[in-house]
């Protein structure tokens, strides 16, 4: 039974076809988020936050176990129906950046989406490559990742463009 595969190599080696499947329900049901959010312990008190995440009716928590067992990490977690919070729904989240790096993003990258998630997620691993660079460590760069956010999921104006403290200073870099 044993393997020297990683866990999700091993995985979806044992499960012929689930590369497709997971494809097809990301695509349905997957979201891929970057959020550039106030933190005042940060350098510039401004954080960004990287989740894939998939959620579902408690009822469909095998869906989540597998998603959990083909990608080798994330968790599956409890939360309320937000409309009606005697209905519990389950979140299967992955928010590490190195787990995000080494393994969602290689197994999109070999398994493409086909939806116009694609899109989302090939910006969300274009802000992770910028992250792994240091990007989000600049002024610059938080603006560059920002912009790129403007463009994903909802398409929502970025709260950090429209900061007095974006607005008001001109784009500066930290180099030293």
């Amino acid at each position: 039974m044993g393997s020297d595969n990683p866990a999700g190599a091993a995985n979806q080696q044992e499960r012929p076809g689930a590369e497709q499947w997971v494809v097809g329900f990301v695509d349905g049901e997957g979201c891929f988020s970057i959020s550039v959010v106030r933190n005042p312990g940060c350098r510039f008190g401004w954080q960004v936050q990287h989740e894939f995440a998939v959620t579902q009716a408690a009822s469909s928590r095998p869906a989540l176990e597998l998603l959990e067992e083909v990608f080798g990490c994330g968790r599956i977690v409890e939360q309320l129906r937000p409309h009606d919070h005697r209905q519990v729904l389950l979140r299967f989240s992955v928010k590490r950046r190195s787990e995000l790096v080494d393994r969602v993003v290689p197994f999109f990258e070999a398994n493409p989406l086909r939806t116009a998630k694609r899109t989302d997620f090939e910006r969300f691993a274009q802000v992770l490559q910028l992250m792994q660079a240091g990007a989000h460590l600049s002024d610059v760069g938080l603006r560059n990742i920002a912009s790129i956010t403007e463009s994903m999921n909802r398409r929502q104006r970025s709260r950090f463009l429209e900061s007095s403290e974006a607005i008001r200073q001109p784009p500066r870099s930290t180099a030293r």
